[in-house]
């Protein structure tokens, strides 16, 4: 009985988003009764690896936001190369829409948080915080609404993503780094004309690429440069064509082994270890503080303003065209479902707060819960008026 009630849930295609909920709510609840001490010591338990004199040593809280993250974004770094080689960003007209969304989905919620938090320099380091999309929460609270929802929809959902996911990478790259280790980044230096080369052999053991990658992430983890940022790197030299096999694809095998491992164990731990928020003494004053009041209100309002916005200004202009059997109303949905900042969110405020004193004052993560949680719930309950009852003919 229970074997196939796993079986099933598992096969639901909103299953990861649920999984990744039920994370976070496993998180808050541990963090709010006596087993808080446990999760705490959990996430502090010191783990370290020494090879000679190279050695790393971090609580394991950072080996999840630092390791386990660097393998999310190679899958993202693999659907996206994907994507824009044979895939629907492949095609220009498919480009436009979800670009310029994505555009305004990231500089609409920066303002509304830079409006809240703009006398103070220090809070200002979480800016990026609420332009973040969680793909993998957006497109779960989608998915429970069916098949009623057109694909052209789940298509613009995960392309806004992806787009999203370009500039979270970016922005890591630029405003997310330490003081840099020229020495570490000239074995970075090294790693990537290598990876470039047995590309160019024709190499296609995918374990050859990873072993690079390794090497390279150490390196990169020494630099200064977030770590997480090897992963995609080192996705853009995997081969997405073989030339002994025309029926196979490396980077696509890759892919589809990854992503379950991804959407049901990383991005779960990811999730379990960032949500623990400690609620006793929590009030209104807290919520009210500029910084998780700028994230609330710039997921909640920044993103579904800049997004839908600059779609429809795209779409008057005639520069691109709503979505097969979709409306206006469906658009604004969507725009409020890429509200959901939630894993992307948590590990930008990560990046943002950890090497500060700052947020012994405040607590990010309960502006990014109460946007996300409100963004789903506003997306879900429009989209529902749209396709809650029938399929679009």
């Amino acid at each position: 009985m229970a074997a196939s009630f796993i079986k099933n849930f598992f096969k639901m295609e909103s299953s990861a988003g649920i999984l990744l909920f039920l994370s976070a709510v496993l998180a808050l609840i541990i963090a709010n009764t006596p087993f808080s001490k446990y999760y705490d010591l959990l996430l502090n338990t010191p783990v370290a690896i020494q090879v000679g004199a190279l050695s790393i040593a971090k609580p394991l809280l950072l080996w999840i936001n630092d390791g386990l993250m660097a393998v999310f974004f190679f899958l993202v770094g693999l659907e996206l190369k994907r994507e824009l080689i044979e895939g629907e960003l492949s095609d220009k007209k498919n480009i436009i829409l979800p670009g310029i969304g994505a555009l305004g989905g990231m500089l609409v919620p920066a303002l509304v948080f830079f409006w809240f938090n703009k006398e103070d320099p220090q809070a200002l380091q979480g800016w990026a915080i609420p332009a973040a999309t969680d793909i993998a929460f957006a497109l779960g609270v989608l998915k429970l609404l069916g098949p009623r929802v057109p694909t052209s929809l789940k298509i613009f959902l995960t392309s806004l993503a992806i787009f999203d996911d370009i500039g979270a990478i970016l922005v890591i790259a630029f405003f997310y780094t330490s003081q840099i280790s020229s020495s570490a980044l000239i074995v970075v230096a090294c790693c990537i004309p290598l990876l470039w080369f047995i590309n160019k052999k024709g190499i296609e053991a995918t374990s050859t690429y990873i072993v690079i990658g390794i090497i390279m992430w150490v390196a990169m983890l020494k630099s200064g440069v977030h770590a997480t940022l090897t992963g995609v790197i080192l996705a853009m030299f995997i081969p997405i064509k073989s030339k002994i096999n025309p029926d196979y694809s490396p980077l696509k095998d890759l892919e589809h082994n990854l992503h379950s491992a991804v959407a049901y164990i990383i991005l779960p731990i990811f999730a379990f270890a960032n949500s623990g928020i400690n609620l006793s003494g929590v009030g209104l004053e807290q919520m009210m503080h500029p910084v998780p009041l700028g994230i609330a209100l710039g997921l909640i309002i920044g993103k579904q303003l800049g997004i839908f916005s600059l779609c429809w200004l795209a779409i008057k202009l005639k520069w691109a065209s709503l979505p097969e059997n979709s409306n206006w109303v469906a658009l604004y949905g969507i725009s409020a479902l890429c509200g959901i900042g939630f894993t992307m969110s948590l590990f930008i405020g990560s990046l943002a707060y950890e090497e500060t004193q700052f947020d012994i004052f405040f607590d990010e993560r309960l502006g990014i819960i109460v946007g996300s949680l409100v963004s789903a719930l506003i997306g879900f309950f429009i989209l529902k008026t749209q396709f809650g009852r029938k399929k679009p003919e």
